[in-house]
Parts: C-alpha cells; sequence; structure tokens
C-alpha cells in the first residue's frame, strides 16, 4: 500500500556566474555524482534528481516553482559547492512550498595538504558558501533540516533519509482522507480537536460518516469472498481450537467486516479511520482483526473516535515503509509501579498492529464487556524486546502539538495467559515517574502511535517539518527543565 519510491527530491546546487564556465561544468559534474550516491544508498528510500546549477534569482526562482507544481516532488536538497550570493535565493524560498534540506558538505572529504591551490580553494567553498545561505534562511525565519558532514558518510546518508521519509509523509499527508466512522467517543477530550486547523496545517482530510455506510458494505459481501479470508486466517495465525470449530461463524463475521470495511476505504480513497465502540449499529461485533489486519497493511487507526491518533499512525506507517519493526496505535492501559523498575503496559480493546508481533500471532476469540456486541475475534501477541518511542498529537487550542517518550520495550516477568489482547511491556525513559509526570504536564494523549522501526528523530522532523510544537522525553528529561520548556512554549505561543 505504501510505495516510497514514487516520490523523489530534488538535488539542488547554488553557485554564481563569476567562476567562469570550467569551474561550474566541474559542480556541476561533482552534483551528479553526489546526487546518484544518495540516489543509491540503501539509507534514502526516495528518488534523487540532480537538477542543473543554480546561478541567478531567476533560475531559482525557476526550480521553486516548479517544485511546488510536481506533485512527486517531496522536497529540495541544497548544496552550496561554491559562494551562492543569498539574496538571489530570496524569491524562490520565499514561494517554495515544499520542505527543504541544506546538505552542508563539500565534494572533497579531506584537504588535500600537498597540491592545494587557490584553482582548488576556488572551487571548493562549501564551508563559507553553506554559512551564507544558512543566514538568508534564518533571516526568513524558514524551518530546514541541516546535515553536515561528508556526503559518503553513514551518518550523514541515515539523516538525509530519515529526512526524506518525514517528507514523503508529509506529502502523503496533504493528499490524504480519514473517515471518522461514528464519531468521538461522548464526553471524552482529546480524542477530539479543530479538524479544519489539521486540515490547513497539516494537509489531511477528516469527515464523519455513519456506521451505516459500513454496513451496507458488509452486507454486500459474496460468502465466496469471506471463505477464502477465512483460509488465509487460517493460513496466517495460531488459530484457535474454537474459531477452528463451534465460533467458526463469529471468524466469518469477522471477515466479513474486514472485507466490507476494505471495500468502504477503497472507494472513499481513505488512508485512516476511527471507530467507537458507542456505535456500532449493524456490526455485530466491533472490528478488532480486521482493524489489526488494515494497519498491518499501511491504514491509519485510532479508536474513539481519536482522529489525530489515525492521522499520526499513518504518518508513522509511511515513514517506517521497509524498516526494520512494527508501528502501531497504542494506550497507556496499567503499571507495574515497582520503584525505579516501574513499566507500563501497552495494550488496547483489541486493536494493536500485529506488525509489532513477536513471533506468529495468535488469533482469539473472548468476551470483551464493553460496547454491548458480539464476543469479537482479535489477534493476540506480545512484543519483542528493543527501543521504541510512543508519539502523540494534541490540540492546545492555539497550536498543535507534539509529545514523545523514548521507552525500552522488555519481555514480561511472567506469561500473561490470561489478558486476551496483543500488548507491549516497556519502561519509559528517563523512569516511569519522570516520564509519566513530563507526559502529563504537556497534555499527552492515552493514544500515542508507538514504534519499533522510527526513532525519536524522524518525530523531531515530522514536527519540524510542519510547524507543530514539539516536547521531548528521554533520557535526560528533568521535570523541572521540562516545566520550564512548556511555560516558554505558552508564553511565546509557540508555532500559534
Amino acid at each position: 500500500m505504501i510505495d516510497l519510491k514514487k516520490y523523489e527530491v530534488w538535488f539542488v546546487t547554488g553557485s554564481q556566474h563569476l567562476y567562469g564556465a570550467d569551474t561550474l561544468r566541474e559542480v556541476y559534474e561533482h552534483a551528479q555524482q553526489v546526487a546518484q550516491f544518495l540516489a543509491e544508498s540503501s539509507e534514502v528510500p526516495v528518488r534523487v534528481v540532480c537538477k542543473p546549477v543554480l546561478t541567478t534569482p531567476d533560475a531559482i526562482l525557476e526550480i521553486c516553482q516548479a517544485a511546488n507544481s510536481e506533485p512527486n516532488c517531496i522536497g529540495l536538497i541544497t548544496w552550496m559547492h561554491t559562494f551562492s550570493p543569498a539574496k538571489m535565493w530570496i524569491a524562490g524560498l520565499s514561494v517554495l512550498r515544499k520542505p527543504f534540506l541544506h546538505l552542508h558538505t563539500q565534494f572533497n572529504r579531506e584537504i588535500p595538504w600537498s597540491t592545494i591551490d587557490m584553482d582548488f580553494m576556488n572551487t571548493n567553498q562549501s564551508a563559507h558558501g553553506g554559512r551564507e545561505f544558512g543566514f538568508i534562511c534564518s533571516r526568513m525565519r524558514l524551518a530546514r533540516k541541516v546535515v553536515v558532514g561528508h556526503w559518503q558518510e553513514e551518518r550523514v546518508q541515515r539523516e538525509i533519509g530519515i529526512w526524506t521519509r518525514v517528507a514523503a509523509a508529509r506529502a502523503d499527508a496533504h493528499s490524504a482522507k480519514f473517515a471518522r466512522i461514528g464519531d468521538n467517543m461522548r464526553e471524552v477530550a482529546v480524542t477530539d480537536g479543530d479538524k479544519v486547523a489539521a486540515q490547513l496545517q497539516l494537509g489531511y482530510s477528516v469527515n464523519g460518516y455513519g456506521v451505516g455506510d459500513v454496513v451496507k458494505h458488509v452486507d454486500e459481501v459474496a460468502e465466496s469472498y469471506v471463505d477464502q479470508l477465512c483460509r488465509e486466517y487460517d493460513e496466517t495465525y495460531e488459530m484457535s481450537a474454537e474459531l477452528r470449530g463451534e465460533r467458526r461463524e463469529s471468524l466469518r463475521d469477522a471477515a466479513r467486516i474486514e472485507l466490507g470495511l476494505r471495500a468502504f476505504l477503497t472507494e472513499g480513497d481513505f488512508v485512516g479511520f476511527t471507530d467507537t465502540f458507542e456505535n456500532l449499529h449493524g456490526l455485530k461485533q466491533l472490528p478488532g482483526l480486521p482493524v489489526q489486519r488494515l494497519m498491518n497493511d499501511g491504514y491509519g487507526f485510532g479508536a474513539e473516535g481519536d482522529w489525530k491518533a489515525a492521522a499520526m499512525t499513518r504518518a508513522a506507517k509511511v515513514m517506517a515503509a521497509g524498516l526494520k519493526g512494527g508501528t502501531s496505535f497504542m494506550e497507556d492501559y496499567t503499571y507495574h509501579l515497582t520503584g525505579d523498575d516501574a513499566t507500563c503496559l501497552g495494550s488496547h480493546m483489541l486493536e494493536i498492529c500485529p506488525s509489532i508481533a513477536q513471533g506468529k500471532p495468535s488469533c482469539e476469540i473472548h468476551p470483551l464487556g464493553i460496547g454491548g456486541k458480539e464476543d469479537p475475534v482479535r489477534l493476540v501477541f506480545d512484543t519483542p524486546p528493543g527501543p521504541a518511542v510512543n508519539a502523540t498529537l494534541v490540540d492546545m487550542g492555539n497550536r498543535f502539538r507534539m509529545v514523545i517518550n523514548e521507552v525500552e520495550v522488555i519481555t514480561p516477568l511472567q506469561k500473561l495467559e490470561k489478558l486476551p489482547v496483543a500488548r507491549a511491556l516497556w519502561k519509559p525513559l528517563p523512569d516511569l515517574n519522570v516520564a509519566a509526570a513530563a507526559w502529563i504536564l504537556a497534555g499527552g494523549s492515552h493514544h500515542p502511535t508507538f514504534s519499533q522501526a522510527l526513532t525519536t528523530q524522524h518525530f523531531e522532523d515530522f514536527a519540524e517539518m510542519n510547524g507543530v510544537e514539539l516536547l521531548v522525553i528521554d533520557a535526560e528529561t528533568r521535570i523541572r527543565d521540562f516545566k520550564n520548556s512548556i511555560r516558554c512554549n505558552d508564553a511565546s505561543g509557540a508555532y500559534s
């Protein structure tokens, strides 16, 4: 469902006519080599297209306008190989609506000590050419990513790759449609918010649909397709004896819901959706297995009408495409309060993505005890140990705020034999006491997006690219400093 190779970034090199045709020819040859190297790097998942060297204000304006109108172009990588007088960039950068990354590098890795002369110095002026470009970007108050280092370094490739993934998620969001099936869970605050403000700032649209719009598709599903999907379930998961025997019809009901929901999402060209157990009229069970499988295919999801969680999960799915590790809608559910080793058990009633499963998930059926419907089918599994990140987007009234917490997933201390849901057990950094207090002070949602594929840098770049306030909770977090950051942001109306 998610193909990052359809996107491209344009590699744009700045210079000026002052250096003459021979130098400009060499600059372009170098730019082509750098762009080709990045295009072939395993760290960069999108296409890298080298553009001609820019030496005039008109040429810069033209390339920026062309980038705006090219749907597959998700941003620019700018490189000042020589000195490029930055007033030339004002007109172009003023109209540019795509994000850009400033690659502060030079073609040569080392100074050629025994042969360096003024011809070499004349061509290789990135050290001060990049500073000139940096000034005009700062003077214009332009958000951008700055990556410093030689273009062949693994770290540089990795940082560029992260930025391209974020730019792809931004591009996806600007054409994304989310279906809010059944509205918000009644009286819940954090899952609601300003959908108009979100569309203005983040690009995606969220509109409401009745459960009947889905039920119509569910009722039209042919039995032969139900048979086929149930066979797929049998082959893919550890199927419980109940679902192979006396509860088989419940599995078929889940299959009908999945097929109908897929048809609804496909017909509406949606990339994500929400539902709520308070609006299930016409469905036999709350969608558990169907939602888990749709998330595994790249759809964003938010429970209880949480459209911001659905959009955040979709963005994370795009950023994580092709990476090792999974990404899922999540909920902070219950604590193990044992001092310095305190942990949080993350889960939900049903809807945790099997991309984060350790081993083969078990397909089971159990009572839900909420929603007043038939017992729902769901996948049950644990999450493998290792580093992960929780990220959430909340509406603060005058701005959106992203809150991030780095965590370490651990193996449960004992088997959770009677817990019939998918789950992840983690130790928040720096510890649960500080992390939970900071998250609560920041107003973070109880519906984070959980990812073992992404890092803080992905979400940090995403927040900066979209003009969203960012608060990070990690190993260095101290409550006093964290509270001061919140106060400063509130006082300044950060990004409002």
